[in-house]
């Protein structure tokens, strides 16, 4: 009778040490899918609004294109750069270190040659009061905003996911089902210091 007893008592710690690790393994994973999909929205936030750049940018560059003198190794530059940057497409399944370092090098690029192109406008003071660049420049402005809070976003939760899956011993899971760190939006060479622009 005792023996019987106790081996009900081991099989009942058995089922209950079972089911304590099973809900910490379903717990944990189901987390770090949360927090990866939370990765994927905010990129495809991201991708949205440097889309949004990029679909301002022909207005932008016919409205200074009608301006006979103005400097045409300029707009080249933009234009070639955001070919550029259109030709980098990186999903959010495929958010590896060197493909993100790939995305972000194009689109600094980009928004390099169209901080040239805003410093050149100052040479032409009857382009700058064109009402069509005027309302093109607010709308650029707006947009370089949401990108920067989208990258910031972008990045919060990057960081909550990556701590989460390099804690013990959620990285032991982590490893088992692939889950992988995520690369982060970098602030680009020089860029605490800020750029003069009069307008």
């Amino acid at each position: 009778m005792k023996n019987i007893k106790k081996s009900w008592i081991i099989i009942a710690v058995i089922i209950v040490a079972v089911l304590v690790i099973y809900s910490s393994v379903k717990g944990t994973y189901n987390n770090m899918v949360t927090y990866s999909e939370n990765i994927n929205g905010m990129w495809s936030q991201v991708t949205t609004d440097y889309q949004r750049r990029m679909d301002l940018i022909p207005n932008l560059v016919n409205t200074v294109k009608g301006y006979a003198d103005f400097e045409q190794e300029t707009l080249t530059a933009v234009v070639e750069a955001r070919a550029k940057a259109t030709s980098v497409n990186v999903s959010a399944d495929n958010l590896t270190p060197a493909m993100f370092e790939q995305f972000q090098a194009a689109q600094q690029g980009l928004s390099s040659s169209l901080s040239r192109l805003l410093v050149t406008v100052e040479k032409y003071p009857e382009l700058k009061a064109n009402q069509g660049f005027l309302d093109l420049q607010a709308q650029l402005e707006g947009t370089e905003n949401r990108i920067a809070n989208s990258r910031r976003k972008f990045n919060e939760s990057t960081q909550l996911f990556n701590t989460y899956i390099k804690k013990f011993p959620k990285n032991i899971y982590a490893s088992i089902f692939g889950f992988e760190t995520k690369a982060y939006f970098q602030a680009t060479e020089g860029a605490e210091k800020a750029p003069e622009v009069k307008f």
